[in-house]
């Protein structure tokens, strides 16, 4: 039954956290409010919300449950919680899994400039420089400062038992400092050098080797000049591209917000020492809530285990105190000057990267178009999906299934299937298995699925659908020319319901590089389960005839030794330490060996 509003009179006034949940118990959305009961009321109020996705929302809920928190900061914290551990579909989430890179120079007598990826807090102690939201522009700095400063490269072991210089230090990119062929104030300054480049002060390196340009020259020392000057073009382009001055920007972060409908990009601009040196942007969709919740959740996710913290962050709106409280950082609105600027640029830059989301998301939408005009579809092909098997002679059959929504590939939907009943199974058994299993249970059907086969797994396909008054799927087979799974441009044979002779699409067309790249995933992951369960059957299976050794102790065993191969080189004095075997067991496993 759906919620009532009626009931919004019985809750508390204090502030807290809401959870609003539809009729499974399924939590839906979370939000946080100073005053509980005038925050729901205005969720259901006649003249509405204002936010275009409210009315979806309240249409899907049936209760609402409260937590009373005792201050709007305690109420911040546990709305952070209990989305990460609802992960509700209407919310704002950041993945957790987020893995940050840094160049750091270590705390080393002499110190060693290294890249570092990391989640959470780095471990590594020294002086941090990023995030870089590019590994490869990460790496490039580092390649860049190598050959401007010729530090070493050697890990602290290597450099502790190093006895003579290596290649680098013959090909001038390293001091040597190892073996004692510089001195502490020559890498010192090296190193000082690197850090003020990688703090944004390139305008002190520039005028230092334009200096040395010049005495090189004067030297008529030109291969050395040469290679000053391609240093200094080097940090130009690097400046000029990565960097954008501006003495109000020290040390902060600028966030802009640029939103349609239920659709949310943030951009995240990221200046140190004055100077642009990264962006990130984040895309959220179906998001009930409002911009003030959205950036106060995007803030609290993104910094409060951010290792490399600005000193200021600048906001398009303002924000509770509660936030800065919580983060120990300053966060500002500004409204005039250079840091309004700040906060502008982030919002075009948002505006531009949700345009060009969009302008991908319209691609894939024509191409599904055009795909349901190739192949005749009485649906719009939103979401696709493909079921592909794989066995080896009828041995360790399997299946798989991969799911595509609006062009692009769902993980969170990969299927994979061990085929039951049998030992061997042929290709037609197994799809009709795996067919029926599926579908018997799946109440969110699709509107396309492709089988990777012929005419006849087409038909075997329709067969499931009339078992199970399925009507509403479009159906295709898509079959590669004489089986072949390899890449290139290959004759495709599409088969269709109520037609004889197979559709050839045009091997360049966009539709049907679609098609391939479905049905290859499937025939990948369908593979791949293949092997796994062969290569665990093949493990196992030389103990499994041996008398005395059960699963308990076959368990024990490749825990220890890893594989079979291993037990067999065993002694019998390290066999003897598992714990369970027997004098017995010993000689059985030996016998084995010999046999």
């Amino acid at each position: 039954m759906p919620f009532h509003p009626d009931t919004l009179s019985l809750y508390p006034v204090e502030p807290g956290v809401y959870l609003m949940k539809d009729s499974g118990g399924v939590v839906l959305y979370i939000g946080k409010a100073k005053n509980l009961r005038s925050r729901l009321k205005q969720y259901f109020a006649k003249s509405g919300d204002g936010r275009e996705m409210v009315p979806y929302l309240t249409a899907q809920v049936e209760s609402i449950d409260t937590i009373v928190a005792l201050t709007e900061k305690d109420a911040l914290i546990l709305e952070n919680t209990l989305i990460k551990k609802h992960k509700p579909k209407y919310n704002v989430l950041l993945k957790d899994d987020k893995t940050f890179v840094n160049l750091v120079m270590t705390r080393h007598e002499w110190p060693l400039l290294k890249l570092i990826r990391y989640k959470g807090k780095p471990t590594e102690t020294g002086t941090h420089f990023g995030p870089y939201t590019n590994a490869l522009a990460a790496r490039q700095t580092l390649d860049l400062i190598f050959r401007m400063f010729p530090l070493r490269q050697c890990s602290d072991i290597e450099f502790a038992q190093r006895e003579r210089p290596c290649l680098l230090y013959d090909i001038k990119r390293c001091s040597a400092p190892c073996v004692g062929k510089c001195t502490r104030e020559d890498y010192d300054a090296q190193v000082e050098g690197a850090m003020r480049l990688l703090r944004g002060r390139d305008k002190e390196v520039l005028k230092e080797l334009k200096a040395q340009l010049e005495r090189a020259s004067e030297a008529l020392e030109f291969e050395k000049a040469a290679s000053f000057l391609e240093m200094i073009h080097q940090i130009e382009h690097v400046t000029q591209v990565q960097h954008v001055d501006n003495p109000a920007a020290k040390d902060c972060d600028a966030v802009g917000l640029y939103r349609e409908a239920d659709a949310i990009l943030i951009a995240l601009l990221l200046f140190r020492e004055g100077k642009l040196v990264g962006s990130e942007h984040f895309s959220f969709h179906l998001i009930a809530s409002s911009d003030e919740e959205v950036l106060e959740t995007f803030l609290l996710q993104h910094y409060q285990h951010c290792a490399s913290l600005p000193k200021e962050i600048f906001v398009p709106i303002e924000l509770p105190p509660a936030l800065e409280e919580i983060l120990t950082l300053p966060i500002t609105a500004p409204q005039k000057g250079k840091k309004r600027d700040l906060v502008e640029m982030a919002y075009r830059n948002a505006k531009a990267l949700f345009v060009r989301e969009q302008d991908a998301r319209s691609l894939h939408e024509k191409r599904l178009l055009d795909l349901q005009e190739v192949l005749r579809l009485n649906r719009f092909p939103r979401k696709i999906i493909c079921f592909d098997t794989s066995n080896l002679a009828g041995t360790d059959p399997v299946a798989s299934l991969v799911c595509f929504m609006n062009g692009v590939k769902d993980k969170a939907h990969t299927r994979l299937f061990k085929i039951r009943g049998a030992e061997r199974s042929d290709d037609y058994t197994a799809m009709r298995q795996v067919l029926r299993r599926h579908f018997s249970k799946e109440k969110e059907l699709p509107d396309l699925m492709i089988i990777d086969g012929g005419k006849g797994h087409l038909n075997l396909s329709l067969e499931v659908f009339a078992e199970l008054n399925i009507a509403s799927v479009d159906v295709i087979a898509l079959a590669k020319e004489d089986a072949r799974h390899d890449k290139g441009l290959t004759q495709e044979r599409v088969f269709v319901p109520h037609q004889s002779e197979p559709l050839i699409i045009n091997p360049h067309s966009p539709s049907l590089f679609l098609l391939q790249k479905i049905r290859d995933e499937a025939h990948d992951q369908a593979i791949h389960f293949h092997r796994q369960r062969r290569s665990k059957r093949m493990l196992s299976s030389a103990l499994d005839d041996l008398p005395g050794i059960g699963p308990v102790k076959k368990k024990r065993l490749l825990q220890k030794f890893g594989s079979v191969k291993a037990i067999q080189a065993a002694s019998p004095e390290e066999l003897a330490t598992i714990k369970g075997i027997t004098q017995k067991d010993i000689k059985a496993l030996l016998l084995n060996k010999r046999a």
